[in-house]
């Protein structure tokens, strides 16, 4: 087995090579589920808040009872 690595630039040439390695019946799987640096810089952004106090925190039990009627 080998491990390839490819940086695609955009939605269509994922869906492009996909679709070719499904023709070709190629087992694959995607690093979809890594974080966008977007999503990390934003992630930081929220740390900070919530380190120098701008934000808090609530647990995960008092978020429920909030939203329980819903």
């Amino acid at each position: 087995m080998e491990t390839l690595k490819v940086d695609i630039q955009n939605d269509q040439e994922r869906k492009v090579l996909l679709a070719f390695l499904d023709s070709l019946n190629y087992h694959y799987s995607t690093d979809s589920d890594v974080l966008t640096d977007e999503q990390i810089k934003e992630l930081a952004n929220r740390k900070a808040d919530f380190l120098s106090g701008k934000t808090t925190s609530r647990s995960w039990d008092e978020i429920k009872k909030r939203y329980e009627g819903v």
